[in-house]
């Protein structure tokens, strides 16, 4: 067992199994974690399936949003998060499909995903990524608030009523992010069984 899963404290995320000896270098790793959650979360949006009848297209955008909130903690996930959006409004083409800027319908759905990072981590702090069950509910509702804002905006930006931004901007989505929740509760319990006895 490493040293440091043995002395694993209670609301700790992944990310704080990382060691850091002094306060000047648990800043320096904080930094490379936030620069690389945002990085992680551009790369995964050019995974991308477009959807028939909908500008908003498939993408492992949110699944690494998600990842990153729950795995970095409400405060460096929603950095994170912040960063991947204010580079991506000032012209870095590393939203969905290469897009950058503020214009694209889809956008709402990146705005979303700075307050499901942020639920996530607060919920991998309680525990939300410990088990399969417990990751399912964090992943669920993490997505749940990415749609509470992407859909609306869809809406406002397309002149869609509400029940086509949701034809267009949620019910395509459901299997993927049923998929995806799967996904995850694999992932983050074994991270955490790897790592050592729970917190």
């Amino acid at each position: 067992m490493s040293l440091a899963a043995s002395s694993v404290r209670p609301g700790a995320v992944l990310a704080d199994l990382l060691p850091a000896s002094s306060e000047a270098r648990a800043r320096v790793r904080d930094a490379v974690l936030v620069v690389s959650g945002a990085v992680l979360t551009g790369l995964a949006a050019q995974i991308a399936v477009p959807v028939p009848g909908s500008p908003v297209p498939v993408t492992g955008q949110t699944f690494a949003a998600l990842l990153v909130g729950t795995a970095l903690g409400a405060g460096r996930g929603l950095l994170s998060l912040v960063l991947y959006t204010l580079v991506g409004m000032a012209g870095m083409p590393w939203f969905a499909e290469g897009g950058s800027g503020v214009s694209a319908p889809s956008f709402g759905y990146v705005l979303g995903m700075l307050l499901a990072a942020t639920l996530a981590g607060a919920l991998a702090r309680r525990g939300g990524d410990r088990s399969a069950v417990r990751t399912a509910a964090t992943m669920v509702l993490g997505s749940a608030v990415i749609y509470a804002v992407g859909v609306p905006y869809l809406a406002l930006a397309t002149g869609m009523s509400a029940s086509e931004a949701i034809a267009a901007g949620l019910t395509p989505f459901l299997l993927g992010d049923a998929l995806k929740a799967a996904l995850a509760m694999g992932l983050l319990p074994s991270a955490w069984k790897l790592a050592g006895p729970k917190g």
